[in-house]
């Protein structure tokens, strides 16, 4: 199926960083209001969401087709954010003590998973059925970011494949043509204007 092996890469650069944290790291301050353990389980969650929508019955039809209209709609009023910040926290202490363990299980499962699916499979993430092909790319670019965001953190070096990162990138821009934030994007890679201040595709 399209999209995963990419996914895969993705969660396999996450989970090789997550491997360096070392003991006294995970309480650093990680993003936001989050530790570095809170970050390390939200982003978890791009992983183990899969395996718990793969384990429900598919949508009869698509209703978001693409993981650019995905985060449309997601962050146009389908997003608690105080609710994704307690889920990152949970999500971190469900961890343990061996965070690397706990997750390298999770996307083993994962990968057995999406290898028996269909490739129009759909799954339904609340209201919303999107193609799976689909909902994969956000879970990797969710993977890319946050991983980034953890080596800011932690000064641990990531190691996110090209190709991967270039796709995160994509779907950024993909987004902010959505917005019609188009322009601004094309002018800042292009050197041509800075973006305003508190610019972001969400």
């Amino acid at each position: 199926m399209v999209h995963v092996d990419s996914f895969v890469a993705a969660a396999d650069a996450f989970l090789a960083l997550v491997r360096q944290i070392g003991p006294d790291q995970w309480d650093l301050p990680g993003l936001g209001e989050w530790s570095v353990r809170d970050l390390v389980g939200h982003t978890s969650r791009a992983i183990s969401t899969v395996e718990v929508y793969l384990g429900d019955d598919a949508p009869a039809a698509v209703t978001v087709p693409t993981a650019e209209e995905y985060y449309l709609r997601v962050f146009d009023g389908h997003t608690d954010n105080a609710a994704v910040a307690a889920r990152g926290r949970a999500a971190g202490a469900e961890l343990g003590d061996d965070a690397v363990a706990s997750i390298a299980a999770s996307l083993s499962r994962v990968q057995q998973l999406l290898a028996a699916q269909p490739t129009d499979r759909v799954v339904a993430i609340g209201s919303l059925a999107v193609p799976l092909a689909e909902y994969l790319r956000t879970r990797q670019f969710e993977l890319v970011v946050h991983g980034l965001d953890l080596e800011r953190a932690t000064g641990i070096a990531s190691d996110i494949p090209l190709t991967v990162l270039a796709a995160a990138t994509s779907l950024a821009a993909g987004v902010a043509a959505q917005r019609g934030q188009a322009a601004e994007v094309l002018f800042a890679l292009t050197g041509r204007e800075a973006l305003p201040d508190g610019f972001t595709i969400f």
